[in-house]
Parts: C-alpha cells; structure tokens; sequence
C-alpha cells in the first residue's frame, strides 16, 4: 500500500489496484478516441475498395443495360431452338388438361411474348387449342404477364442508361406522350396494331408512366384484337364460317384505321425531327 499527503495535512492511502484501474480507464478512452478518429479513413477505405469499385460498375446504368440484351438475346434464342409451333402440330402435352393447361400456356405465352414472339400467332394457338372464350382468356393472361415482365425489366435494367438519350424533340415528345397520359397512350398502342407488343412495352418501361395504368391500358385495350384471334384459331378448320369471317374483319379494321393514321401523321413525325 502507498501512502499520500491529502491537501488537509492527512494521509491518504492508494492501493496498487486503484491505480492500475484507473490506469485501464485512461488506456480504453485513448483506444476509444483513436478508434473513432481512423472511423473516416476506415470507412473512406471501404468505399473506394476493390470490391466497392466492382459493385459500382455491376450496378451501373451500362452494366444493366447490357445484361438487359443478354437476357432477350437469350430467350429469343431459346425460342428459335426450342420451336414452340412444334406444340401445334404435334398437339399441346397429354399429361397436362384442364386448368393446367390453360395456366401452362399462360406462362408460355408471357415468357414467349418477352422473347419477341408475335401475339397474332400466340393468340391463335390458344384459340385452337382451348376453343374461343378459354383460349381468349388464357391469352390476355399471358398478354399481361408478358407485359409485366418486359416493363419491369425494362424499367429496372434499362431506364437509367436509356434516357439521357431521348434528346431528338419526337422522341421527347414521344416519352412525354407516355408519362403524362399513360393509360389513354397505352390503349391507343394495344387497340391498333401499329406499334409492337415488345416496343411498346419497352418504350413505356424508359418513360415515367406507372405499373398500373400500363397493366390495366394492357388488359382492356387487348381484348378486341385478341378475342379476335382466338375465334379465328377455334375456327380455323371453318375458314368460310361466319364466326371465322367476322373475326377477319375485326382484325382487318384496326390494323387498316392504324395504317391510315400512320400515313396521315407522318409529316408531323417528319416536322418534329430534328
């Protein structure tokens, strides 16, 4: 034991563990402070790591951009090797009937939908496979999916990169079309068939139109031309049928009215081009 002179004339006596205590107390604050001084650095370190450097390039704009082509690339791909009109002419799976089948060919027809396959053939498929009213139903149900998926892959992999560069005025004017009036634009592009399915789900994925008017505008303004489809696939073994006739001639009409505004509008196109 050590012995001390306090400031009354008395003496105080310090025990070696007090002092090694207190020494401890002062040696932790020390570290403490020198650990929270260096935090910055550590963490400066971790940002401008490797791995941090890596992440950001993975997350970039460009970087999702290319892996939005590698994936449609390699769907379409898929399609092309696997030759899904096979299931026409050899007949659809035996094992599969009922409401299986129909939800089979749903999912089949959105994912074959996200691989640039033509609706017009996809809808008739379902017409003769499932008759007019199960194969209209199956077939906007894979119109929908399809559409979801593209738009949000669209809208997730490839919106950042791609608008910078909407900066020719048509385009512009084109993207504010479909932002700011997204369901009305959306119903006109599903009830004529002017632009394509995939386009015009890409092209609205870049704009700022929301989830649901794009889903709803899909879901309505697709059921004329593919409630057509599918009654001309149910019938097709009918061609002079007067079922078979009428729907023709509702998928004549709009792709005709299409066409005639296309070419009435072109030199407003033209005039806006830079």
């Amino acid at each position: 034991m050590l012995d001390a002179t306090n400031r009354s004339g008395g003496t105080a006596t310090v025990t070696p563990q007090a002092t090694a205590g207190k020494l401890g107390v002062t040696t932790d604050l020390v570290v403490a402070a020198e650990l929270v001084g260096a935090a910055p650095a550590v963490l400066d370190t971790a940002r401008t790591g490797p791995a941090a450097r890596c992440l950001r390039v993975l997350l970039s704009p460009w970087s999702r951009l290319s892996l939005l082509l590698v994936l449609l690339a390699g769907a379409a791909s898929s399609v092309l090797l696997f030759e899904p009109q096979r299931l026409l002419a050899d007949g659809w799976p035996p094992q599969l009937g009922g409401a299986a089948a129909a939800l089979a060919f749903a999912v089949a027809y959105g994912l074959c939908t996200v691989a640039f396959v033509p609706r017009p053939l996809l809808n008739l498929a379902g017409g003769a496979l499932f008759g007019s009213q199960l194969g209209l139903g199956t077939a906007l149900a894979g119109t929908v999916l399809g559409a979801g998926v593209a738009f949000g892959l669209g809208r997730i992999l490839g919106q950042d990169a791609l608008r910078p560069l909407l900066r020719a005025r048509w385009l512009k004017a084109a993207d504010g079309q479909l932002s700011e009036h997204g369901f009305r634009s959306m119903m006109v592009a599903r009830l004529f068939p002017g632009v394509p399915f995939w386009a015009a789900n890409y092209c609205a994925a870049v704009s700022r139109m929301g989830w649901l008017p794009f889903l709803l505008a899909t879901a309505l303004g697709s059921i004329p031309n593919t409630a057509a489809y599918a009654v001309a696939g149910a019938r097709a073994s009918a061609p002079t049928s007067p079922a078979f006739l009428i729907a023709m001639g509702f998928i004549a009409v709009p792709a005709l009215v299409g066409a005639v505004v296309a070419w009435r509008k072109r030199h407003h196109l033209r005039g806006t081009a830079p």
